[in-house]
């Protein structure tokens, strides 16, 4: 029997440790933490409980428009942390009794590699192990990126990973940062009743994704009263005044640091045995995610050149494992991966944008269709955003972005179309139940075969 050991516990970690019980292989999986990782226990799960706080927070203060009127709102804070703790600590539970279930040798300790075929475990009471090992899979994941000039304090400068930690929301807050995960906490306090600042070095939001559904979510967010200053950076923060490069300050009462994540690859023997890294990043063959070293692969955040997105590193568990345990190679499409921003309303995107088909010299057609005449949409008092569809000249559908309710949802028909290079004409003879948001897709699809019907 082949012997697997896995460095690291969360998303791609624990997914390969799973997936590997469908091979004759004997799994041992090192985590220095908790299972789960970041995305359970500090990102994903409890970033989205809280959004949706947020989100029931506002719907009740907008009930009074649907005719149902609320005398007096309270939010007992404590009882909402209970409930995350609850949520968190259930789906924790659920992996270590999956991972037990599958007969997976799971050690608590820092886990590096000592040579290509044994890893050490150094653990929390002293004592240090070797596991010998035919495979080694680093999954070691990330940590959220600071700047040179910003000392994280976890009181008044933080990262989200103590943010989701407050007592109860702060009411003043600077976040530094408008990718994703700068704009959900920003939507995410704007709906809590904070008084929100994004400071962002690009000129618009979301750097990267479609222009146009990211200036729709924006000028959203504008209306809900987030103040964006684009193409500014952070001067200086002394006591609790932060000073921008447009030459204004403000006072606040936290600053959050929200410029991405780096990989954790730091003091777990990549030196040792030759594995190529550059600025931290393990450089793999992304066809079988093997490294330099034929027997250690590497998945998830720590992998260069691939989304930091939990379904990708499940992808990727998936992908090493078969080529692992058969020698087939089963690549992840990487040109089909969903990307969402968990903000009111929500932005989606699959594939290429025009911005990407122009860096990739790729000729594009475009359409696009508003929610406003969306039935379901304006039930909902959502009717507000679009949804644009992308194909090659006389070719298949190659992206989609969606700004507006559900859209993290709604991307996953999108992205079937994508993966699967559907032609425009092919996609828009299918039918969407009346009413639901999707007609928005379907309307845009008719537009983008040449045969719109609004």
């Amino acid at each position: 029997m082949k012997k697997l050991t896995i460095i690291g516990g969360g998303p791609a970690g624990y997914a390969a440790a799973l997936y590997a019980s469908n091979f004759d292989l004997e799994t041992t999986l090192i985590e220095s933490d908790t299972l789960g990782g970041t995305c359970l226990n500090r990102g994903c799960i409890p970033a989205k409980y809280w959004l949706h706080v947020a989100e029931l927070n506002h719907e009740i203060e907008t009930s009074s428009e649907f005719g149902i009127d609320v005398n007096e709102k309270s939010i007992n804070w404590a009882k909402t942390a209970e409930k995350r703790y609850e949520i968190v600590n259930k789906l924790v539970g659920g992996i270590g009794m999956l991972l037990n279930s599958k007969k997976v040798n799971v050690i608590e300790g820092w886990g590096s590699i000592k040579d290509k075929n044994n890893v050490l475990v150094k653990k929390a009471d002293g004592e240090e192990i070797v596991i010998e090992s035919d495979f080694i899979l680093l999954a070691t994941g990330s940590k959220p990126r600071s700047l040179p000039s910003i000392e994280i304090d976890n009181e008044f400068t933080i990262t989200s990973d103590t943010a989701l930690n407050w007592e109860k929301p702060p009411k003043k807050v600077c976040v530094i940062g408008a990718g994703a995960i700068g704009c959900e906490f920003a939507s995410l306090l704007n709906d809590l009743d904070s008084d929100v600042v994004v400071v962002e070095l690009a000129s618009e939001i979301l750097p990267g994704l479609d222009k146009r559904t990211s200036g729709e979510l924006r000028k959203q967010l504008s209306k809900r009263g987030v103040n964006f200053k684009l193409g500014t950076s952070v001067e200086s923060i002394t006591d609790k005044k932060v000073s921008f490069s447009d030459g204004e300050s403000d006072n606040f009462d936290c600053v959050l640091v929200a410029v991405g994540r780096e990989p954790l690859t730091q003091n777990i023997g990549l030196e040792e045995v030759g594995v190529k890294v550059n600025k931290g990043f393990v450089q793999t063959n992304l066809e079988t995610l093997q490294t330099e070293i034929e027997n250690i692969y590497a998945l998830g955040d720590i992998v260069e050149g691939t989304p930091q997105l939990a379904h990708v590193a499940f992808a990727e568990a998936v992908s090493s494992i078969t080529h692992i345990a058969t020698g087939e190679n089963k690549a992840v499409n990487y040109n089909a991966i969903p990307y969402v921003v968990y903000t009111r309303p929500e932005l989606a995107e699959v594939g290429v944008n025009s911005e990407k088909a122009k860096e990739l010299g790729i000729k594009i057609n475009q359409s696009q269709h508003g929610f406003a005449g969306i039935g379901r949409a304006m039930i909902q008092n959502q009717n507000q955003g679009l949804v644009k569809v992308y194909s090659e000249e006389n070719g298949p559908i190659v992206g989609a972005s969606v700004c507006g309710p559900a859209a993290g949802e709604m991307i996953h028909e999108l992205m079937y179309m994508v993966g699967w290079e559907a032609l425009p004409d092919e996609a828009s003879e299918f039918i969407h139940a009346h009413p639901t948001l999707s007609e928005a897709i379907g309307e845009s699809l008719m537009s983008l075969s040449g045969r719109g019907l609004h």
